[in-house]
């Protein structure tokens, strides 16, 4: 029976002020949001200069951050069908329903580029052979970058990226639209959400003047999508009304953990959403249009949550979701369908009917034992391709907690809740890196916008640097006192030398560093115990444990020496200890919240957060800062 989710306590602003000043707890709003400007000095914080000793130059500006709204999103409470959860025992081993607190995509048209679009390019700098060299030329490269420029006719500096990789899937025919003159066509989902009657969706509410508000906002103005527990919602934030949404979707059991907007669909007569579920279900959903179609229903795929889901690069078409067992799968958001089994795939590449992509069988590779490699349950390159999944890839038995595409659109980096960052080839589905973090498990990743570097943070409340073309830890970052939910770098203060990337995490803290390999000290007990090639002494003795952490801790290897390494590498590297690694501390750490920030994003005018309980909140930066017009 369809069961309408209760009234809103307090259906109105002048309520819910009432509710605060009389000293009552704030309550959760089910249907209003909630914008306020906060002011005092507790809504503001300073980052300071911060030197760069080599080029003895002042590099960041001092600057005062300023707090310029609150957009509280509504909470919704739990469905009357759903249990309520009472007394739960912190130390209780039984699984709680999987929430993610509150996650957000912003999206431009044009004007003025969100941070994965930045407003300077930046050259690849990868090491010969370990990016260009894994991946042969392919016959059609140089036409790749002019099918993925931007719709709005120009290229970002992402775009130029994409014409330096092949696409996903390319060359296997049997991954071809199936109707050639509908292949340019955007295609729209199959239902329609507004008029669905399915169990799976409780409340949709558009906005009465959605059309006009379309029509009249500014070409250059930023749209928000963001899910908070069972509800999911569609911001306009150019709009001094931006705390009425434009479209909410309140869903009856299942939380949305997590979405993703397809940057290369994007138009503002089509805008392509897809969110992952708790109950491991998918939605593609259309909002100009308010259409929708479900997938992996009812877990015909992967019954397990979905942790994070991504628009393949330069892919209208295919989509990756993170599955809370280990897996990697990617999915098509126009197929069908259909019951997986991965010991199939299995079964018949083993009677020859097919081989696997990276020359992994049963985990032996060129006679050697790989435990630690992709298990390809079903290959991209696969001819059964009618149905989903396109790809199914096994990963570890514990769950995937996010991962990030690369700059050049040739590397994936995953990181899982048994504490390892993994570096995959995906268009060979073949693994390249294993690390591990400090202790516990890892929680967030990204690159830097030159693809050299990567980002963790996690359990061990610290941000990792890493570099895997050199397979090496490079710092450690301390300023975090629990938790780090969310890194990103910051692309309008990173230059050829140093690097601005900022971090929230369970501490309810913000902390801002300026990150440079030269400014790195490293520690002297590792100094003391590395010898010049050429000096006086006898030789060192390099064990295969040891062979990744000189790599990270000096420079002077020949490219033989590198060239033997690779042959060596043997994963997972070891866990570099503290007194081997060098420690980064932040410019700039400031409790932003009272609740745990989950989410971060840079834009040129501000920082935005977001924490667990709803609030959006967006810094404004200095009036000095180097990138204002």
């Amino acid at each position: 029976m369809f069961v309408l989710p209760p009234p809103p306590r307090y259906p109105t602003q002048a309520a819910y002020n009432a509710a605060l000043a009389g000293g009552h707890i704030a309550p959760m709003i089910e249907t209003n949001n909630i914008l306020s400007h906060p002011t005092g000095p507790e809504y503001q914080f300073l980052v300071g200069e911060v030197e760069d000793l080599l080029l003895t130059r002042v590099q960041t500006p001092p600057g005062l951050y300023v707090l310029k709204e609150d957009l509280h999103l509504a909470t919704p409470p739990p469905h009357p069908s759903e249990a309520p959860i009472v007394n739960p025992n912190p130390l209780a081993t039984t699984p709680q329903p999987a929430s993610a607190g509150t996650k957000v995509s912003l999206l431009s048209f044009e004007g003025r580029p969100t941070s994965s679009t930045p407003n300077k390019p930046f050259g690849l700098a990868l090491r010969p052979g370990y990016a260009q060299g894994t991946i042969p030329e392919h016959p059609h490269e140089s036409d790749t970058e002019a099918r993925l420029s931007s719709v709005d006719g120009r290229t970002s500096a992402s775009d130029a990226f994409l014409g330096s990789a092949p696409a996903f899937g390319e060359g296997n025919a049997h991954l071809s639209p199936v109707n050639a003159k509908d292949a340019g066509k955007k295609r729209k989902p199959k239902n329609n959400m507004t008029k669905s009657n399915s169990s799976f969706i409780s409340r949709v509410i558009v906005h009465e003047n959605l059309s006009k508000r379309l029509q009249d906002r500014p070409a250059d103005g930023l749209f928000a999508f963001a899910n908070i527990n069972r509800a999911f919602q569609w911001l306009d934030l150019s709009s001094e009304k931006k705390a009425d949404y434009l479209t909410k979707i309140l869903f009856t059991k299942a939380h949305c953990l997590c979405h993703d907007v397809n940057k290369v669909t994007k138009s503002l007569q089509h805008i392509d959403v897809i969110m992952g579920f708790s109950t491991g279900e998918i939605i593609w959903w259309e909002p100009v249009s308010q259409r929708y179609t479900r997938l992996n229903k009812n877990g015909a795929i992967n019954g397990t949550p979905v942790s994070e889901i991504r628009w393949i690069p330069g892919s209208e078409n295919l989509f990756l979701a993170a599955h809370m067992d280990g897996s990697l799968v990617v999915y098509d958001k126009e197929k069908e369908d259909a019951m997986f089994t991965p010991g199939e795939e299995e079964a018949a590449q083993e009677n020859g009917e097919a081989e696997p992509a990276n020359g992994v069988k049963n985990g032996v590779k060129n006679g050697i034992n790989h435990t630690t490699q992709i298990q390809v349950h079903k290959s991209v390159t696969s001819k059964n391709q009618k149905t989903n999944p396109v790809a199914f890839w096994k990963l570890s038995n514990q769950r995937i907690n996010a991962f990030a595409f690369s700059p050049d659109n040739r590397h994936l980096a995953v990181v899982s809740e048994d504490g390892t960052l993994r570096i995959i080839d995906y268009l060979k589905e073949e693994l390249l890196e294993l690390f591990y973090s400090y202790y516990g498990g890892l929680i967030c990743v990204c690159w830097s916008p030159d693809g050299k570097y990567v980002l963790t943070g996690g359990q061990d409340d610290l941000i990792s640097i890493w570099c895997p073309s050199e397979s090496a830890l490079i710092a450690r970052c301390q300023g975090h006192h629990s938790w780090v939910t969310s890194v990103a770098f910051d692309p309008w203060r990173c230059d050829d030398k140093i690097y601005r990337f900022g971090s929230v995490g369970e501490d309810c803290r913000l902390c801002l560093w300026d990150f440079s390999v030269g400014m790195l000290h490293r520690p002297k007990a590792v100094a003391a115990s590395i010898r010049h090639r050429g000096s006086m002494g006898p030789p060192i003795q390099r064990t295969e444990t040891q062979t990744s952490r000189l790599r990270s801790d000096s420079n002077i290897s020949t490219q033989a020496d590198d060239e033997e390494d690779d042959e060596e590498k043997i994963l997972p590297h070891p866990v570099e200890p503290r007194a081997r690694t060098a420690t980064l501390p932040p410019v700039c750490s400031q409790n932003l919240d009272k609740d745990p920030l989950c989410w971060l994003e840079f834009t040129q005018d501000a920082i935005i957060t977001s924490c667990k309980s709803g609030h959006l909140r967006t810094w404004n930066r200095p009036t000095d800062h180097v990138g204002q017009p």
